[in-house]
């Protein structure tokens, strides 16, 4: 599985984004491209303790669908999202996607963080599964899109 922390990686994940544009359709799912922008954000935002939706600690999650977020198993589309990561309301699409990149960018530039502090929902990460994960669920939505 790729990582955001790898420079060859975080170019791609930057070229893909500026891809889309306002007109970009999602290929499944509900959300047009300013909103999955937006929910986009929520991941890296939570990795980076900025402004986040409060998620509870799960067992559930932790058992069932941690390891799913970084190890090598591509996604299905149209997975259930939590309520709190859910976007209904309009997005405006130079805004969120200044605002992805600029994360992007945030986060990559911590490659060399060893101590995270735990994932509010599902717990410790490790370094490279933070890499991962970020880099899947990006990878994931902007194959939504086709890109």
């Amino acid at each position: 599985m790729k990582s955001l922390f790898e420079e060859s990686t975080l170019q791609e994940i930057e070229t893909r984004i500026t891809k889309l544009s306002n007109t970009s359709n999602p290929t499944w799912g509900k959300m047009d491209v300013s909103q999955m922008f937006y929910h986009c954000q929520f991941p890296l935002k939570i990795a980076l303790h900025k402004d986040h939706p409060q998620l509870k600690p799960s067992l559930l999650a932790k058992l069932f669908f941690k390891k799913a977020l970084y190890n090598d198993k591509l996604w299905k589309k149209n997975l259930p999202t939590h309520s709190k990561l859910k976007v209904v309301e309009q997005k405006e699409f130079d805004k969120e996607k200044e605002e992805l990149l600029n994360l992007v960018i945030e986060f990559s530039n911590q490659r060399d963080k060893k101590v995270w502090d735990p994932h509010p929902m599902f717990g410790k990460f490790t370094q490279d599964q933070w890499g991962k994960m970020q880099y899947k669920h990006l990878d994931h939505h902007l194959q939504q899109f086709n890109v």
